[in-house]
């Protein structure tokens, strides 16, 4: 994929979009909410497997979960990509119930999952878009918690042009 006409996609994409002020993820979930007319959960869970999110679509609802054990700036992150997800209309493939089972909870009732998207990389073209969006959300807003504290300060500003970086470098490494 060319990443250049990726990041001006996603930035045609991010100008289009109605970013709440002051921009929460939580808002930000609720405007998709709306814009889609069906609910999303977010769900935190802890992986033995490290920091992750999964988008997981149901008949009426999406679910996103995401990594509990890590930071909350990592957190938003996460959650933010889930969502780029439903902003891009990425489809979901179509996934085998034992890999559901396996991938969730032994317990869940395997016939109300429609689809699953997780991450397990970013060499597919939608992980890619997804996390080249939830990266320009984050630079273009400051981004507040639910107690409207500034999560994103100097020090986790700098954290995330570092990520950038890396995710360039892997990128170009790989192609």
């Amino acid at each position: 994929m060319d990443f250049k006409e990726l990041r001006r996609r996603c930035e045609r994409r991010l100008g289009a979009l109605d970013l709440p002020q002051p921009f929460t993820t939580d808002a930000f979930r609720s405007a998709l909410e709306a814009k889609r007319h069906r609910p999303i959960f977010l769900r935190p869970v802890t992986s033995t497997v490290g920091p992750w999110g999964l988008w997981v679509a149901l008949p009426g609802a999406d679910m996103i979960f995401y990594e509990e054990a890590t930071t909350p700036l990592h957190q938003e992150h996460i959650i933010l990509h889930e969502l780029c997800h439903l902003v891009c209309d990425h489809q979901a493939p179509i996934v085998a119930p034992a890999e559901v089972r396996q991938l969730l909870f032994p317990d869940l009732n395997l016939e109300t999952v429609e689809r699953i998207l997780r991450r397990s990389g970013y060499l597919a073209q939608e992980e890619q878009e997804a996390e080249m969006l939830a990266s320009l959300i984050l630079e273009q807003v400051p981004l507040t918690d639910s107690t409207k504290e500034t999560v994103v300060d100097q020090q986790n500003a700098g954290l995330l042009e570092r990520l950038a970086f890396s995710l360039e470098a892997k990128r170009e490494e790989s192609g």
